[in-house]
């Protein structure tokens, strides 16, 4: 929605369950295997949950306003994400980040397209490599933040 006068309950509710519900309710489902996984040799000594959420979930971001529905199901995402790393890190040493895959070259983004300069509409293939460079180097200190495609931390 680019306006607050196309906003539509059902627009609402579907993005959340999508964006939010379904990614928390799989980290609450894969927990007893992450913990699994923290204790065996992966050479990291903690296991990782790495969320796709979008720069458009940051509110210290939000310049531009619009997609109401994405944008708070994006921030309803971190901050579930967010409080899961706090609890996860504390018991089970298990990280939870956050990642910003840049603006792919995607059916979801053709229609703002236009408004991207060409440097910054990535491929699949560039923003995959970008974001498993960023999975593969994470710390146990990285828990709970919110990464962009360059491993840029991106501001609440």
């Amino acid at each position: 929605e680019t306006s607050l006068s196309k906003v539509q309950k059902s627009s609402l509710l579907l993005a959340y369950e999508v964006n939010a519900v379904g990614p928390i309710l799989v980290i609450k489902h894969m927990r007893p295997f992450l913990k699994i996984g923290a204790s065996l040799g992966t050479g990291k000594g903690f296991s990782l949950v790495a969320n796709m959420s979008a720069r458009v979930g940051s509110i210290g971001d939000n310049a531009l306003g619009g997609w109401h529905s994405y944008r708070a199901s994006k921030t309803a995402l971190n901050q579930l994400t967010k409080t899961a790393s706090v609890e996860l890190g504390k018991k089970d040493n298990i990280a939870c980040i956050l990642l910003h895959p840049g603006t792919v070259d995607t059916d979801l983004s053709r229609p703002f397209q236009r408004n991207v300069a060409k440097d910054k509409l990535f491929t699949r293939e560039f923003s995959v490599h970008k974001l498993l460079s960023i999975i593969d180097n994470a710390k146990k200190t990285d828990n709970g933040k919110f990464f962009a495609w360059d491993g840029q931390e991106i501001p609440w």
